[in-house]
């Protein structure tokens, strides 16, 4: 395994053409940055099209993108894949920062308006879009959404894909924030990106649910500390009590493994380690 980058990440101002080195953490590469150059990364896509998408890495997505032939390759030829998660930030190279989905929304939201960006806001369950869409125009004044979907709980019939990405077509958004959850947004947005006249799409899950005001976010000083899935589990244990209890052993598991040189985790490799 070759050795994560040693010196920070470089603190030029990010342009539109900027790809950050990755690190591996279990045969993924996490995108070596700080928070601000993701924003800017990300503001600076204004005008483009097809750039590409961004995933946020997480013990929960990485456990589960594993365990699943080509998921690994998804988040490996994304155009970002950022560490949103402490423990991520805490294997990767010295200066990286969290790149925390739900904050990087509102980061690029206050910051795109400068530019103008274009938002469209994708996913959530009936109602939350629309709702959280009405909650950032009024907290960003001159902010432009141009458009909200809700999905339907089942892939996209053919014509329904075909009548959104005419939407798409005529709105023109620089970016799409898509709220699928993982994994079901990853393999969405690595599907459709080419087909799509937008700029960038971005996976960020529950970002729809806490900026809407549905579910309530952790405390800062437990997303700081890492112990920000505890305050979940928490608030959801039926729903993520499964998710955590055998993400994060497994997660500790593979690492000690790639670490201690056990086993390989290459980035090269788009499938699961079926050993461990």
């Amino acid at each position: 395994m070759a050795p994560p980058p040693s010196s920070p990440p470089p603190e030029s101002p990010a342009t539109a053409d900027s790809v950050p080195p990755r690190y591996n953490v279990i045969g993924f590469g996490i995108s070596a940055l700080t928070f601000g150059q993701a924003r800017e990364l990300i503001v600076a896509q204004r005008g483009r099209v097809r750039r590409g998408y961004v995933c946020l890495g997480t013990v929960h997505s990485l456990i589960a993108a594993g365990d699943e032939p080509g998921l690994r390759r998804i988040f490996n030829t994304s155009w970002l894949t950022t560490p949103d998660g402490m423990p991520l930030v805490w294997l990767g190279p010295r200066g990286v920062e969290r790149v925390y989905g739900p904050d990087l929304l509102l980061a690029v939201c206050a910051t795109g308006r400068a530019v103008g960006l274009r938002h469209y806001f994708y996913g959530g369950a009936p109602g939350v879009a629309t709702e959280l869409a009405a909650r950032l125009v009024a907290r960003f004044p001159g902010l432009e959404i141009v458009g909200t979907h809700t999905p339907p709980f089942r892939p996209l019939e053919p014509a329904e894909f075909t009548a959104w990405r005419a939407e798409i077509a005529r709105l023109r958004p620089d970016v799409i924030w898509v709220g699928l959850g993982s994994p079901k947004q990853e393999r969405f947005m690595a599907a459709h990106w080419r087909d799509l006249d937008a700029g960038v799409l971005i996976g960020v899950g529950a970002a729809f649910d806490f900026h809407s005001g549905r579910v309530p976010q952790a405390p800062r000083w437990m997303q700081r500390s890492g112990l920000e899935w505890l305050f979940r589990l928490g608030t959801e244990p039926r729903r993520l009590g499964p998710r955590y209890l055998r993400a994060n052993p497994l997660f500790l598991l593979r690492l000690f493994a790639q670490k201690t040189g056990l086993r390989r985790y290459p980035l090269e490799s788009p499938g699961p380690d079926p050993s461990l």
